[in-house]
């Protein structure tokens, strides 16, 4: 569909308009345009989102960027167009060059290359043999880290349990302390009786490799959201694995999502709860930037114990207990069983999910941004000027949020993100707020260039209806974790000093910035609503057995001589940088073709 507006001419490559509520998620694709382009591109045998479908093809028939006056390694910013009211983004030019394109000194043409032509080069990464992106993440990692690596993870320098993925093509020194699902799964962690692994995109054939031989046959329970058509493909994909067994949960409320992203691994020795942000396909645990919280190894209980037995300060079983009842699923009643049996009380973070219904009363506090509210209230220790300390959001999709910051943003989430003690009853929502959300520059020079994007599914239909949204957003930049290049999947909030020295709480989650998420009030603040299942925990200082009510940031170097508990890792940048003038925001289903990524190709996602 050829659109027309103050930028110029834009191909939507989505067949359907975006819904209100249809809140950017990763929806399995129903697009006839991207059904089409499976008959030529063999799609990745998993469902999953149309942008990550539009990535699979691009990866697989590139389209070269032919002018060659251009450095594919530090293309011009100036090249993008931008926006003269001066609104911070813009949309980049179609193959349908609007009339003022004659005006620049050159025109870029675009060439597909056919399927079966060489894999695009890693200009900056490590040359190797032209094997698939995929084949390359499981050769990368064909074995867990060395054993003194994982035991020392485990076992010291890191009291919040929080760790990032694994990135090929960055300096290895930034991978040390990192895990890829390979380590989590390994035979250190424990001797592995049977798992659950609950996900929104899933590839079963890998997922089984990631588990150690020994461990392959062992029972695994697969926790999707998935139906008609996309639930059969994966049962499919399940078929020759006598092992895997699913549980479906229930979506009832219309473009709700099973976004929650968690194992449960029962071994010999205990249990373990790994709480994350990745989805369980290659791609997402090769050269992105994910966030991973893993539970200490929980003892089994002494047989005779009460039920209320092994509960942490956090109240985290009796929570997580809650969450998986709320699936209503007899499959599910043998793991709250287990958990039930063993001791979590070590837990120190405490539980914040979303599960899908219309929820009133107390029960209204039980998921979402009231759940945050809730526990900021009754945790957090209140802190002096705190009017000043700036929200800080990142994510790596975003929602309809109505036609203002009235309407959800500035009103009941930032009220959810700002309560910092008991003595808070109110606060009037002029706290800064910084969202981080990469730009189209961000996604270009990224290790995986445009493809990188397949995977930010921000909408051109969701965008044009909240440009007042952009002049919140801020850049991806890593340097601190030497991820810059490795786009976020990661989602993360928090409350900053307004130096950005210190953090007043931090949570790592699966959920995105969309009212399907996190909620939306209704019947005038008496219901919450909430579509989709979402899972992450929250760090507080109170639990982590500071009395400052706060976090120093961790910078890249820190004195042995300093309390490891009290400098917390932020995985990316602070202060965060504003978008400047030239800056736009990732629209997934638009073309980029001005300038090329670091592949050298361009963006047609159509």
């Amino acid at each position: 569909m050829l659109q027309e507006g103050a930028h110029g001419k834009w191909t939507v490559s989505s067949s359907d308009e975006s819904t209100e509520e249809n809140s950017d998620s990763e929806k399995p694709s129903t697009s006839s345009v991207l059904d089409a382009a499976r008959d030529t591109t063999s799609g990745p045998q998993y469902p999953c989102s149309e942008a990550r479908k539009a990535a699979h093809k691009r990866k697989a028939s590139p389209l070269k960027f032919s002018d060659k006056s251009f450095s594919a390694e530090a293309p011009p910013a100036g090249k993008q167009k931008t926006n003269q009211e001066g609104s911070g983004w813009c949309l980049s030019s179609s193959d349908e060059e609007p009339e003022d394109q004659g005006k620049h000194a050159h025109k870029e043409t675009v060439k597909e290359e056919k399927s079966d032509a060489p894999k695009e080069h890693l200009l900056n990464l490590c040359k190797g043999d032209e094997l698939s992106e995929n084949q390359k993440a499981e050769e990368y990692y064909e074995a867990p880290s060395e054993s003194q690596d994982t035991w020392d993870l485990l076992n010291g320098g890191n009291p919040f349990r929080f760790f990032l993925t694994k990135v090929r093509g960055i300096q290895q020194s930034y991978n040390s302390g990192a895990l890829h699902i390979k380590d989590i799964l390994s035979p250190l962690f424990g001797t592995l009786v049977s798992s659950a692994q609950f996900n929104y995109c899933i590839d079963v054939a890998w997922l089984v490799r990631q588990y150690p031989q020994e461990f392959r046959k062992k029972p695994l329970l697969i926790v999707h959201g998935e139906k008609r058509e996309s639930k059969a493909e994966l049962l499919a994909q399940a078929r020759p694995y006598e092992n895997i067994s699913f549980c479906q949960a229930k979506l009832d409320i219309a473009f709700g999502t099973h976004h929650t992203k968690m194992m449960l691994l029962l071994y010999e020795e205990g249990l373990r709860v790994v709480i994350h942000t990745s989805n369980l396909i290659a791609d997402d645990w090769h050269q992105k930037t994910q966030g991973i919280w893993l539970s200490p190894l929980y003892p089994r209980l002494p047989q005779g114990t009460s039920g209320s037995a092994g509960e942490s300060e956090t109240n985290f079983k009796s929570d997580l207990i809650s969450y998986l009842m709320a699936y209503n699923s007899p499959t599910l009643k043998e793991w709250i069983d287990l958990i039930q049996e063993h001791d979590l009380s070590e837990t120190r973070v405490y539980l914040l999910g979303s599960t899908p219904g219309r929820y009133q009363g107390s029960d209204k506090e039980k998921w979402g941004h009231l759940r945050l509210r809730k526990l900021l209230r009754e945790h957090a220790l209140s802190i002096p000027a705190q009017e000043s300390w700036p929200v800080v959001g990142q994510f790596s999709s975003i929602g309809s949020m109505g036609a203002d910051g009235s309407k959800w943003l500035c009103s009941e989430f930032q009220e959810s993100l700002v309560p910092t003690g008991r003595s808070v009853t109110s606060l009037k929502c002029d706290v800064p707020v910084h969202l981080v959300y990469p730009t189209v520059n961000n996604v270009r020079q990224s290790l995986e260039g445009y493809p990188a994007g397949g995977s930010l599914p921000y909408s051109i239909q969701t965008a044009q209806k909240q440009l007042w949204l952009h002049s919140y957003f801020h850049k991806w930049s890593a340097e601190v974790s030497g991820r810059s290049h490795a786009m976020p999947h990661i989602k993360t909030y928090m409350r900053s000093s307004p130096d950005f020295q210190k953090i007043a709480w931090f949570l790592v989650t699966s959920a995105n910035l969309s009212k399907a998420a996190w909620g939306a009030l209704e019947k005038n603040g008496t219901q919450l609503m909430i579509r989709s299942y979402e899972l992450g925990v929250l760090f507080l200082p109170s639990a982590f057995g500071l009395d400052k009510g706060y976090f120093h940031v961790k910078g890249k170097i820190l004195s042995e001589s300093d309390n490891p508990a009290t400098y917390f890792p932020v995985p990316f940048d602070l202060p965060p940088e504003q978008y400047g003038s030239k800056d736009q925001p990732w629209i997934w289903n638009i073309p980029y073709t001005d300038a090329p990524d670091t592949h050298g190709n361009m963006w047609v996602p159509s």
